[in-house]
Order: structure tokens, then sequence, then C-alpha cells
């Protein structure tokens, strides 16, 4: 018998361009084997997990403000671009240059636009729509960074198709109401998402910022110690939640991570161990240990992480796995990992950047209305834990997800006064803006902080979401309402009557709230900053600019 010859490795997503700072990144590639992946020079071998096969390369020794094009070889074949690319060549581009400093920003995308049913009344996707933008300007108009501020996959809401590939799967039909339960099944989100050709592209030449929400996991995700209670008795939990997280350690949480971090991370070091011979050995037992150990104990593993990039630091915040549940205590991120944030905070200002921005994907800032009543929400949980008003308490939370910054009170204030703090100037010259970019409500607005007084930085909350989703009806009425004068004044009083603390801090809506497919854009210029907010709805395919607003004042 004439042996065939074995054809070559295939890229089968990727290449994402992940941590760029101005003198090294990391490309972040899945193939369909075994192989060595080579970028610039750089090399490094796949890693196995699940029958799935990444790599992560590390490209150093780059100029601070430069532009590098870049290919991607499996065994010295070239594998991107691809021949018949119409998009320009992919490239690094490092921060540290002189000029404009442009950050891109969103959260929520369902699928792709080639895999919703047209049925479900979608807005074209604006993070296909900004691609095909981009590729049209002139490279010094690009955005410099990418962020993602949750939801880059719904592990909870599946396309037609994907239904129709877990039925082959299990060999029985999926509903509707369908859900994937593992690993294996995770991997086929990021396939669906990824793959699209316009966000490919981009997402291979814009450096990215990844952090979770809900829906890489399960709706609600974390929402309350009663919450957990009854998920973790269900069977199929372990499996899910597992596998959610492997899989967000792979495709996500591995690309935020810079040079520094990746050599002291013990987990990428023993994957790293694993794949050193031919890369088959597979690395799934191990980080499925992680992954179930990081769901036991939260302060575990810090899924947070900082971005440098010169006049401007990121701070993107875990604003769901690292949860305190417990009524009386409840966190948002446990004391520890607090205590890292601000130490963040307080070591970007005295490296004086002029742009402090806090990523989380929870808006600080709510509507009054919905802040308010979150705020007594959680006040009557805590009152009346383990009593019926209590339990009514706790069904109306878990069913109008009442669950974001406000709904955990000391958490709140306590960012309030590190932001206030730095916006004083306590620790070192005071930036120009501190801002915090959040999605998850579908639909965006911009609000300020107005008291207290005697602040030298302007603090800004900037929320848009979703890139590819929809607000229904009723959320829109909602979110409307809730900015409204007479519902701040009547959910005041609602709060009042459950004697709820009452915050020292107030903010004014600036801009808002806008509706259909968006992505916003910073836009940092020395210490001048602008948000830009552009938008599709449904027969608009294009993207609109609805919105170009200054943060400061000149």
């Amino acid at each position: 018998m004439v042996a065939l010859p074995s054809r070559d490795p295939v890229l089968v997503l990727g290449p994402l361009l992940r941590h760029v700072d101005p003198v090294s990144a990391t490309v972040w590639v899945e193939t369909d084997r075994p192989c060595e992946v080579t970028v610039l020079g750089r090399r490094a071998r796949t890693f196995c997990v699940g029958g799935h096969h990444y790599a992560l390369v590390l490209v150093e020794d780059l100029e601070p403000g430069s532009s590098t094009p870049y290919e991607v070889h499996l065994d010295e074949a070239r594998v991107w671009p691809p021949a018949q690319s119409t998009f320009p060549p992919s490239r690094i581009r490092t921060p540290g240059g002189e000029g404009r400093f442009r950050v891109a920003f969103g959260s929520c995308r369902y699928a792709t636009p080639g895999t919703v049913d047209a049925d479900e009344g979608i807005p074209p996707d604006a993070l296909d729509a900004y691609a095909d933008r981009v590729a049209t300007l002139p490279e010094d108009e690009w955005p410099d960074a990418l962020v993602l501020l949750g939801d880059q996959v719904y592990a909870d809401e599946l396309t037609t198709q994907t239904r129709r590939w877990l039925s082959l799967r299990r060999g029985e039909p999926a509903p509707p109401e369908a859900q994937v339960s593992d690993f294996e099944e995770y991997t086929r989100l990021y396939a669906e998402s990824w793959s699209d050709p316009h966000v490919r592209w981009l997402l291979s030449t814009i450096g990215s910022s990844m952090i979770f929400d809900d829906h890489e996991m399960i709706d609600d995700w974390n929402t309350s110690a009663a919450w957990r209670d009854e998920v973790t008795t269900q069977g199929w939990w372990s499996s899910r939640i597992s596998g959610g997280l492997v899989s967000y350690w792979i495709y996500q949480h591995l690309g935020n991570l810079s040079p520094q971090e990746l050599a002291d991370n013990k987990t990428w070091q023993a994957v790293l161990a694993l794949g050193e011979d031919d890369g088959t050995r597979d690395a799934e037992p191990l980080l499925r240990e992680m992954a179930e150990a990081a769901d036991a104990e939260p302060g575990g593993i810090r899924w947070s992480f900082v971005r440098h990039w010169g006049g401007a630091r990121l701070i993107m915040i875990d604003s769901r796995a690292g949860r305190v549940l417990e009524e009386s205590g409840r966190r948002m991120v446990d004391d520890a990992e607090f205590d890292w944030v601000e130490a963040a905070m307080r070591q970007a200002v005295a490296d004086g950047v002029e742009h402090l921005i806090l990523g989380t994907s929870l808006p600080w800032l709510l509507p009054h209305a919905i802040h308010n009543i979150e705020r007594w929400n959680e006040t009557l949980n805590v009152r009346h834990h383990g009593r019926w008003r209590g339990r009514l308490a706790e069904k109306l939370r878990q069913a109008a997800d009442l669950e974001h910054w406000a709904a955990f009170g000391h958490s709140f204030e306590r960012l309030g006064r590190a932001l206030t703090s730095v916006a004083r100037g306590e620790h070192g010259p005071a930036p120009a803006t501190a801002l915090v970019l959040s999605g998850d409500v579908h639909h965006a607005y911009a609000a300020e902080l107005v008291r207290p007084d005697g602040l030298d930085t302007r603090v800004h909350q900037l929320t848009v979401s979703p890139l590819h989703n929809q607000a229904p009806h009723p959320i829109r009425v909602g979110f409307r309402i809730g900015w409204s004068r007479w519902a701040q004044l009547f959910t005041r009083g609602l709060a009042r009557s459950a004697r709820t603390p009452v915050s020292g801090l107030q903010w004014e809506k600036q801009a808002g709230p806008f509706f259909g497919n968006q992505v916003g854009e910073l836009v940092l210029d020395g210490r001048g900053a602008t948000f830009r907010l552009s938008v599709t709805d449904v027969g608009q395919e294009e993207l609109r600019e609805v919105l170009a607003m200054p943060l400061t004042a000149g």
C-alpha cells in the first residue's frame, strides 16, 4: 500500500493579536493538529486540550510606536493572511508613539450575522461593520486597542446551526432552550463567533483585551448565594462550569497576560511542559482541575489584569467570578483583589498617566432609578435573610437581574472612594480623566460624577452594549424611565423607606440612552479625550455615528 502524503496543518481560528505593549506582543492561534507556529521569526509549539490544538506566540524586541506587518506559518507553510484576502495586511502596532491613541470597546456579541436567523430581528453586527470601516481608513486612524467587556459568546442562547450540531453530537434533537454542557461544546461557540472573516481580520490586527460576563458561563452567573446554592446542586453544573472556565482560560484569558505574567503563571508553565515533546499530551485534566478550584475558591485565581498604553492605563476588573456572595458581606470582588485594584490605580497615578481606564463588564453608575432599586433590594435581602421577606427580595433580584455594582453596596462605595481619591490628586498628579467602561445592559449612555466637589479629574461612566444582540422593548422602556426625574424621586423614597444607606456620590447622564448594535471609541489626545459612539439598526447595515462627546474641558 502506498502511503498518502500527510497534508499541512490548517489554521482553525486566529490569528488573534492579544497583549501588546511598547516592545512585545502575543499572537494566539488554534490549529487542527500539533505543529510549530511562527510569527516574525518567533516560534511556539502547539499545546493540546481535549483534542484541540492551540499556540501563543510571544513576539519580543519590537520598537515603541512601531507598525510591523506579520504572517503566520504552520510548520513553515504560510497560512495567514489568506491568499485571496481583500483586507489590509495584519500588523502589530505598539503603543509609545506620538499622536492620538484610540480605544474601541463594546460587549455582548451573539454569534455572527451568518448564523443568526433573520426572523430574530437582531440589527447588523456592529463589530462586523466596524471592521469594514477600519479597513478603509488610513492606518493612523485605526484603533490602537480593542476592549471587549463580556459576553463574547453565549453559552445559554444558541443559534439554530449550533443546536443542529448539538443534535448530531448528542444523538438526539436539541430543544430550542438547549445550552452547551462541556468544553467541546464551548469550542463550537468560539469557532462560530470568531470564524467571521471581518471580525477575524480585525482581531488579527488590533490588540484585544477581554473579560467575561455571565453568558460565557450561564445567565445570572453568581448573582447571589441563593442562586449559587441552587445551581451547584444540579448534576450538570460541574461539567458546565469547568468547561466554561477552561475555554475562557484558553480563548480569552491567556491573551490578557503580559510576557512576565505568562512566565510567572504556574498553570501556563505546566501546560507548556506537557507540550514540550510533540504537543499531543492532553492538558484538559490539568486545566479542568484549575477550573474546578477557581469555581470553588474564587480568590484562588485572578482574572483581572492591567494594560499599559503609554499615557493611558487600563485596569480590567473581574466583576463575575471573584464575587463574595454571603449576604452579610457581599462584595463584587473580595478584599484582597480590591486591594490589588487600588494598588494598580495608585501605581498608574505614580507613573503619570493622563487617562485612567477601568474596565468592568457591569456598569458602576446606572440610571438613578435602577441604582436605587438595586440598593433597596440588597438592603431587604440582608435585613430579612432567611425569612419570607428575604425570599421575596431574592426572587425579585434574580428575576430582574439586580446584580450590578449598585447591588453590592460596599463595593460600589469603595470604588467611588478609590476614584475620588485619584481625582483629588491624593496619590500624585490627578489624571485628566478616570473612565469606567462597561457593557451588559444592551444600550449605551454616558454619565459623569458630579459630587463630591473638588475633583481635578473628570470621572465618567461609559456604557456600550450590545455589539450584536438586541434590547427587547421592555428593556428600552425601562432604561428610558430609569433616568427620569420622577422615577428617581419615587425609587429614592422606596430606598429611604427601607433605611438604605445614602451615598455621597452623585452623577448626571450626559448622553443617551442609545439603542441598536453599537461600538464605542475613546480618542485620547494628550490630556484631551472624546467619546464617540456609532450604531447600526434594523435596515441600516453601515455604522452611523450618533455621538462625539468631549470628556475633558476645552
